[in-house]
């Protein structure tokens, strides 16, 4: 049975963890959503550059490890003369790592929705980006809402790794508590029900949407 006197002691600081990991989780989500859904029609454009450029930020991303993405950022900005916190680092990090999954769900979404679409926006006059912008990516994120749910769940799990970087989120003041009461366990175990409290909804909320957007066609 936990020790729920370690909640109550340190309820304040299980709190100011708990609200910088939405804060963080909500910055990262909105600017990897932007992000993805550039770097998605960059990798589907008939412009080179921007599709290669598109396709090496998707791999290079990808393929390392999110506490790597974190690093060059807490790390190697200060050796360009630019010093941020860690929850500003982090949460960057964070950004730029789930931009990279964003982008693949929406490319294959953008790929699914017909191209008569395209081609009929196109004849009644609209240039690419308001073809995109009004006709298929409407169409291509309602697609793949199920993905686009997952990484967003995923992305308030991953932000513990600004622990590792004195980012003070939920995880940085879970490590805190434990080193003051030596209750490892008990600690941690609270901490989950922090992170449960958020992804709960969240994956509830998906569900929700995702059987809506099936019953409406």
């Amino acid at each position: 049975m936990p020790d729920f006197s370690i909640l109550t002691k340190y309820f304040g600081l299980y709190m100011e963890g708990f609200m910088n990991t939405i804060y963080s989780s909500i910055i990262a989500l909105l600017g990897s959503f932007v992000l993805g859904t550039v770097i998605a029609v960059f990798r589907i454009s008939s412009i080179k550059p921007l599709r290669w450029g598109g396709t090496i930020y998707v791999e290079f991303i990808r393929n390392i490890p999110l506490l790597l993405v974190v690093y060059i950022f807490f790390w190697g900005l200060p050796a360009l003369g630019i010093t941020l916190s860690g929850f500003v680092c982090g949460t960057i990090g964070l950004t730029v790592y789930t931009a990279a999954f964003i982008a693949e769900a929406i490319r294959a979404g953008i790929l699914s929705v017909p191209k008569g679409q395209t081609e009929a926006a196109q004849s009644s006059g609209l240039t690419y980006v308001q073809t995109m912008r009004h006709v298929v990516l409407p169409q291509a994120i309602k697609i793949v809402i199920p993905p686009l749910s997952n990484q967003f769940i995923n992305l308030v799990k991953n932000s513990s790794v600004l622990s590792v970087i004195a980012g003070l989120d939920l995880m940085y003041f879970g490590d805190r508590i434990a080193s003051k009461t030596y209750a490892t366990f008990d600690t941690y175990i609270f901490v989950a029900v922090f992170y449960l409290v958020l992804t709960l909804p969240l994956s509830y909320a998906a569900n929700h949407l995702e059987r809506r957007l099936a019953k409406h066609g």
